[in-house]
């Protein structure tokens, strides 16, 4: 997608908003600023500004402030928010999610169920303008439409499938009674049966489908949902994943950036490995902040920001340490080591990987502290919002989910293929070292699992050798790292219950914490709804 085609996207919500769908009270009043419902004749090429209301909302879903980008990578092995000199602690907010003890308030669970269903209600609104004619549609743009509408919030249903699992199912936008709760199982079902209905009716393009729900990105959602089926409802799904991957690896519509870093550049909209992305815009589409959390404020002067950083995430040590040196993403992912100012060329600081704790017995990271999150590429003068789109499904991971599936039927080898074919920009400076074995990928992981102690060394080190899968598991968190992908992985291969890393141990009750709790406001508000196990 152009720069240009992202700007006219970006900007459809702006054009949205001088549309009302309310009768005007004053009928001598000669209005200009709106256009009035009987007069609004919308078309196909009107559909980007129609739409744009439930896409926009996916930016404060997927990276707004302590939602689902902070719920799924603050629980995992990969990122940490420890106390610093300048605070951090936040009445212990982030060590809860790190030790896995959060309550039924807090926030970072609750703020993606909000934000879920503000998308799933944006599109049954729109879905119900269409059906009543309010936006009268020619009959087979209005169906392609609500196709596309149903599988955007199918995503929505997909979140809180995957986060909190027993969640009421809301589609019709006039219902104002309180609704029902599902058991995951009746969630799991509605998500599959709402794509597999509406794949056929949506559109094949790639290019002016940027940022949308078209046929591939449905499909690539779906094999998301299956490979996950046997924690979400017990049984697996392997074949399907197979399925629903060569779809889209026969199309030919997509390819591996040759460059990884442009994945995440400023201008991803133009790599031809995104299949879905929720783009952002720093002036347009704000809301991209991962900078402003994870720089130190110093960085200001490394990359002449516009903005103060706040300095607050950085990398696991241990996690680091699994990777090979060699592996080119260690470097495209992470800030490390000397810092220089962008003018004077002045070291202005340094970051460590050592991290002494997460706090709350008095231990303080310094400012320096923890390796920090750079894989979205920060321009020089960046603002406090980035430009760069969150990839949410991008080839590599198609071709992952698939050689994970051989993996686990046994075709080890095929799935070794697969995995190399990723592996291989990541090692262009030794190419030998890009090619893995069926064998390797069935050995256990390179993590050293364990707590840390505050000098950093592991006590207690129950590794990761005995991680069925787990040298696979560890491609995944090469390859995925800072993309929300690692609690739902760690979950699949068993970690997230049983090991401990830096500051975390396994929770006395560990299988419930799989599920986050239904939120004790929601709860209060609809006597229907029983809380998850465990909280």
């Amino acid at each position: 997608m152009s720069r240009n085609n992202k700007y006219i996207w970006m900007t459809a919500l702006v054009g949205f908003g001088l549309l009302s769908f309310n009768s005007c009270t004053d009928l001598s009043e000669e209005v200009f600023s709106e256009v009035l419902e009987k007069e609004y004749q919308p078309q196909e090429r009107d559909l980007p500004t129609i739409l744009a209301p439930v896409y926009a909302s996916f930016r404060n879903l997927m990276f707004g402030w302590q939602g689902y980008f902070d719920l799924q990578e603050e629980s995992a092995d990969h990122i940490i928010t420890p106390v610093r000199p300048n605070g951090w602690d936040d009445a212990g907010t982030y060590r809860r999610m790190h030790q896995h003890t959060w309550t039924t308030i807090q926030w970072q669970p609750y703020n993606t169920w909000q934000q879920a269903y503000s998308s799933i209600t944006k599109a049954n609104r729109v879905i119900m303008q269409i059906e009543d004619g309010t936006l009268p549609l020619p009959e087979s743009v209005g169906k392609s439409a609500i196709a596309e509408l149903r599988a955007a919030r199918a995503l929505a249903y997909y979140l809180l499938l995957d986060n909190h699992g027993n969640v009421p199912i809301v589609t019709d936008y006039r219902d104002v009674s309180l609704p029902e709760q599902k058991t995951r199982k009746e969630v799991y079902d509605f998500v599959v049966n709402e794509l597999t209905t509406v794949i056929p009716l949506l559109s094949n393009e790639v290019g002016s489908m940027y940022g949308r729900m078209n046929v591939w990105a449905a499909r690539a959602l779906l094999a998301k949902v299956y490979l996950n089926s046997e924690v979400y409802v017990g049984v697996s799904s392997w074949d399907k994943v197979i399925g629903l991957t060569d779809d889209i690896i026969n199309a030919n519509k997509y390819r591996l950036d040759t460059e990884y870093k442009s994945v995440f550049s400023p201008t991803n909209q133009n790599s031809p490995e995104i299949i879905f992305s929720v783009p952002y815009d720093e002036v347009y589409g704000q809301g991209s902040q991962i900078h402003m959390k994870t720089l130190d404020p110093l960085s200001r002067l490394v990359y002449n920001m516009a903005a103060g950083p706040w300095g607050g995430n950085c990398a696991v040590p241990q996690f680091i340490d699994s990777y090979d040196k060699e592996d080119q993403r260690l470097y495209d992912s992470w800030i490390q080591g000397p810092q220089y100012h962008a003018t004077t060329g002045e070291l202005v600081i340094t970051y460590e990987k050592a991290v002494p704790g997460i706090g709350g017995d008095g231990t303080i990271a310094a400012s320096n502290a923890g390796y920090r999150i750079g894989k979205y590429e920060i321009k020089k003068g960046a603002t406090n919002n980035l430009d760069n789109d969150y990839p949410m499904f991008r080839y590599a991971d198609v071709l992952l989910m698939k050689a994970e599936a051989l993996l686990r039927t046994g075709r080890e080898g095929d799935a070794a293929v697969l995995v190399s074919q990723v592996r291989e920009r990541a090692f262009r400076a030794n190419p030998t070292k890009a090619t893995v074995s069926g064998a390797d990928l069935l050995a256990g992981s390179k993590y050293n699992y364990g707590l840390q102690n505050k000098d950093g060394s592991v006590a207690g080190t129950n590794g990761g050798q005995d991680i069925k899968y787990g040298r696979f598991l560890d491609e995944l968190g090469w390859e995925f790292t800072a993309e929300a992908h690692r609690r739902q992985d760690i979950i699949r291969f068993g970690v997230f219950q049983t090991k401990s890393w830096f500051n975390h141990a396994p929770h006395a009750n560990a299988q419930s914490r799989t599920l986050f709790p239904i939120p004790n406001d929601e709860i209060n508000k609809n006597p229907k709804l029983k809380q998850n196990t465990g909280y």
